[in-house]
């Protein structure tokens, strides 16, 4: 079996080549190019989308040189500009928190990179890459099930919600049964040392959002739920829902925490905590992994955030999305983000938070 396997330089894509060339793949490495050099940046986090691509290029280079195996550059500036950066802005435009990893992954990693490496004339059979999570394939239902990995802390099934089953039955991820302590033992019994020490990308841009934002320094009020002003903020991008940080609220008998943005008035919406919390959200662009008629009778968990803990809910489905009631309130339902469902470890699928009430 021929395997194309995605090299970002770093330790978790390295590792998934590696492995999959001891269990004796055909195998060649891809890295996709998708800085443009168009937006000042000072380097201050390791990111996917930043001046350090050259260097992350040049690292998956050696990698695929160390296991002797060809490697291609494939170049999605254009693509990776129309479809993560212009959603992202346009998202932080309209008041809302985006989610690029998501948008990345379906839209990028599993789309156009596939369709720019057979147009080169490259063949493969299936496409790797370093995500923890797992795929399964269901012989009674014949699906391929989308499944978290193993290692909980490190489990990336939350930002692959939205690929297909035409996409799952040709890739494979050979991380999802390994925790992360595990892999640098045998990186470091393997004599790759240094891969095992290198840093992760922290985001998805290497300096500060409002670089990315057009006329995003654009001061406005912070009004409480009644419409009072009570202080002023320095440009909405810089706020989510839930946020404390960077409120500079004096005076309150309590802490104030963003409510809402109002993107139409320039506005923040500050309160107490208590008013965060939210029964029911309504979510649109939903894919299903697993056919929404398979899920009578399972206890469905809702995950809206990557680092959130899994709450119990009902999916309701409506005309254009899904009404989602939680069995208890909770905290940090953000338009804008994905919220994932799960049956246990099973990806039943997503979709995009547009209100929660």
């Amino acid at each position: 079996m021929k395997v194309a396997v995605a090299l970002s330089g770093g330790f978790d894509s390295f590792m998934a080549c590696y492995l999959l060339a001891m269990r004796g793949y055909d195998l060649f490495g891809v890295t996709m190019q998708i800085w443009d050099g168009e937006v000042s940046c000072g380097k201050k986090k390791s990111a996917c989308y930043g001046p350090d691509e050259a260097e992350d290029i040049l690292n998956a280079k050696k990698v695929a040189e160390s296991l002797s195996i060809p490697h291609y550059v494939i170049d999605l500036r254009k693509e990776y500009r129309e479809y993560v950066l212009n959603y992202f802005v346009s998202e932080y435009k309209n008041g809302r928190t985006p989610n690029p990893c998501v948008v990345c992954n379906s839209k990028i990693k599993f789309g156009f990179l596939l369709q720019k490496i057979e147009s080169i004339g490259l063949s493969f059979d299936y496409f790797a890459t370093g995500h923890y999570a797992r795929i399964e394939y269901d012989e009674e239902r014949r699906i391929y099930l989308l499944k978290r990995g193993f290692d909980k802390k490190k489990d990336q099934s939350y930002f692959l919600y939205r690929l297909s089953q035409d996409q799952l039955k040709k890739i494979l991820f050979p991380l999802g049964r390994f925790r992360k302590d595990e892999l640098k033992e045998i990186a470091r019994a393997r004599g790759f040392e240094e891969l095992a020490k290198k840093p992760e990308s922290q985001d998805f841009f290497a300096d500060d959002y409002s670089l990315l934002l057009p006329d995003s320094e654009k001061p406005g009020n912070i009004v409480d739920i009644e419409g009072n002003v009570i202080g002023r903020h320095k440009g909405i991008h810089r706020y989510t829902v839930g946020q404390r940080r960077h409120l500079n609220l004096s005076g309150l008998k309590e802490p104030f925490y963003v409510l809402r943005i109002d993107a139409e008035k320039n506005e923040i919406v500050a309160g107490p905590k208590k008013y965060l919390s939210k029964r029911t959200l309504f979510a649109k662009d939903v894919n299903w992994i697993v056919p929404f008629d398979d899920l009578s009778n399972k206890r469905i968990y809702a995950q809206f955030r990557y680092r959130s803990e899994p709450s119990e809910c009902r999916i309701h489905l409506e005309e254009n999305g899904v009404l989602v009631e939680f069995l208890e309130p909770r905290e940090g339902l953000t338009p804008g983000q994905s919220v994932v469902f799960y049956d246990k470890d099973v990806v039943i699928g997503g979709g995009v938070i547009e209100y929660a009430s």
